[in-house]
C-alpha cells in the first residue's frame, strides 16, 4: 500500500468504548435508543434531596482494582473503563503498540468539584480540621485527572490532558485528538469526554436556583427536549471514548472503520453567560460544513444539542433553521431525551448513538414529545418513532456549551 500525505490528514474512528445511563456497550445504547428506552431514574443527593438523574451501572471493576477505586475519582474510573473497551473493540495490537505514541484527549464540563465537596462534608463532622483532609485530595482534583488515571491504568507514556469545554468537551475532545494526529504528535489518539456530574449537590442546586432543574413524577419522561411541557434538564453522568487513527494506520492493519472525521468547528458567543447564540450557533454549523466541502442538503442527521430548557431549545432550533431550513434530506434527533444531560460526555456519547445509522440507514427518534413546541417546530425532525432513510453518508454532530461555547463534527460514512 502506497501511503500518501493526504491519507495522514484523514483521520477515522477504529474504536468505541461507552458507558451511558441506559447501555454500557455502543450495541446496547443503540438498541436502547430505538427502542425508546430511558436511563433517568430517582435520584437522591445530600442537601439537595430526591431528584432526577441518569446514573451509569458499567462494571467499575473490570478494568480497575478495588484499592484504584478507592484512591481515584468516579470521573477517572468512568474514564478508565471508557478507554479499556474502546482499546479492545479496535482490535489493535495493544500488547505490542509504542505506548509513547499514544495520546489521551478527554474533554470534561467540570472537575474537582465532587472530591471537594465530599472533603468538606468529612470534615465537617471534625470541626473542619483540614487535618483530616485526604492526602489524595490534590491529584484528585487536578484538571488534568481523568485523562491522568487513564494513563496510569493503561501504561500510556504520550501525551495526555483533559479540555475544558463546558458542555461541548465530548466534541471538543475529539477534535484536540484529530489534530495532534494530523499534526504527527501520536499515532493513536483516545479522545472523547467524561462526565461524573452526578456526584456533586452543586451541579443540582446550580440549575434548581436557575429554574432550569427538570421535574416529572415519571423519571423516563423528564427529559423532553422540543415539548412544549419541558421544564429543566436532567443531570447525566457517562462517557464516550474513541479510538482515532490516521487512515493509512488503520488501513494497513485492516482495522473497522466506523467513520471518518469530514470535518469540525468550535467558536464562541461572547454574548451571554449561558443564553445561547442562534447566529453564532448557525455559524460554527456553516464552518464545520465549509471544511468538510459540504452543502447542508448533504447532511443526512444531524444530532441536536438541545437540552430540554425552555430558551435553549428554541435559540437552537433557530440556529438550525438558518442552516437546514431547506434541506429536504435532513433529519434531526436528539438523544438527552433518553439519557438526560451528560454534560462533559454529551457530545461524544450522542454522536456514538448516532454512528450505526451509516449501516442500518435508521434515525433514532427524540422520545418523550407529546406536544411539540411551535417555537421548536423543525423541516425533518424525528419525533417518537425512529425513521428510516435509504442511506445515512454524514452526520452532523452539534455539542453547545456555557459561556458561549460552540461546537459541531461531521462524521463520513467509511
Amino acid at each position: 500500500m502506497i501511503r500518501s500525505a493526504q491519507d495522514d490528514q484523514r483521520i477515522v474512528i477504529t474504536g468505541i468504548g461507552l458507558t451511558a445511563p441506559n447501555g454500557d456497550s455502543l450495541a446496547d445504547f443503540r438498541a436502547a435508543l430505538l427502542e425508546g428506552k430511558s436511563g433517568v431514574d430517582h435520584y437522591h443527593i445530600r442537601y439537595v434531596g430526591d431528584t432526577l438523574a441518569g446514573e451509569c451501572h458499567f462494571d467499575e471493576l473490570k478494568h480497575q482494582k478495588r484499592k484504584e477505586l478507592r484512591r481515584g475519582t468516579r470521573a477517572g474510573s468512568v474514564a478508565i473503563y471508557c478507554a479499556n473497551e474502546a482499546i479492545a473493540d479496535s482490535d489493535i495490537d495493544w500488547p505490542n503498540v509504542n505506548r509513547d505514541r499514544v495520546g489521551v484527549y478527554i474533554g470534561v464540563t467540570e472537575h474537582g468539584n465532587v472530591e471537594t465537596e465530599n472533603e468538606i462534608h468529612e470534615i465537617k463532622a471534625f470541626d473542619y480540621d483540614t487535618k483530616v483532609w485526604s492526602h489524595h485530595h490534590n491529584p484528585r482534583t487536578v484538571a488534568n485527572n481523568p485523562a491522568g488515571e487513564t494513563t496510569l491504568n493503561m501504561g500510556i507514556t504520550g501525551p495526555h490532558y483533559t479540555i475544558g469545554a463546558a458542555c461541548a468537551a465530548g466534541n471538543a475532545g475529539m477534535i484536540q485528538g484529530a489534530q495532534m494526529l494530523m499534526l504527527g504528535e501520536c499515532d493513536v489518539a483516545i479522545a472523547g469526554g467524561v462526565s461524573e456530574s452526578i456526584r456533586t449537590f452543586g451541579i443540582f442546586a446550580g440549575f434548581a436556583s436557575q429554574g432550569a432543574l427538570a421535574e416529572n413524577d415519571d423519571p423516563a419522561r423528564a427529559s423532553r427536549p422540543f415539548d412544549r411541557d419541558r421544564n429543566g434538564i436532567v443531570v447525566s453522568e457517562g462517557g464516550c471514548l474513541y479510538i482515532l487513527e490516521r487512515y493509512a494506520d488503520a488501513a494497513k492493519r485492516g482495522a473497522k472503520i466506523y467513520g471518518e472525521l469530514a470535518g469540525y468547528a468550535m467558536n464562541s458567543d461572547a454574548s451571554d453567560f449561558v443564553l445561547p447564540n442562534p447566529k453564532q450557533q448557525a455559524r460554527c454549523m456553516t464552518m464545520a460544513l465549509d471544511r468538510a466541502g459540504l452543502n447542508a442538503e448533504q447532511i443526512d442527521i444531524v444530532s441536536t444539542h438541545a437540552t430540554a430548557t425552555p430558551s435553549g431549545d428554541i435559540q437552537e432550533c433557530d440556529a438550525l433553521r438558518r442552516v437546514f431550513g431547506k434541506s429536504d434530506n435532513t433529519l434531526i434527533n436528539n438523544t438527552k431525551s433518553y439519557i438526560g444531560h451528560a454534560m462533559g460526555a454529551a457530545g461524544s456519547l450522542e454522536l456514538a448513538g448516532n454512528l450505526p445509522s451509516f449501516d442500518d440507514a435508521i434515525c433514532h427518534p427524540t422520545i418523550n414529545v407529546d406536544n411539540l413546541d411551535p417555537d421548536c417546530e423543525l423541516k425533518g425532525l424525528v419525533l417518537n418513532e425512529p425513521r428510516e432513510k435509504k442511506s445515512v453518508e454524514y452526520i452532523l454532530n452539534n455539542s453547545f456549551g456555557m459561556l458561549g461555547i460552540n461546537s459541531a463534527v461531521i462524521i463520513k460514512k467509511a
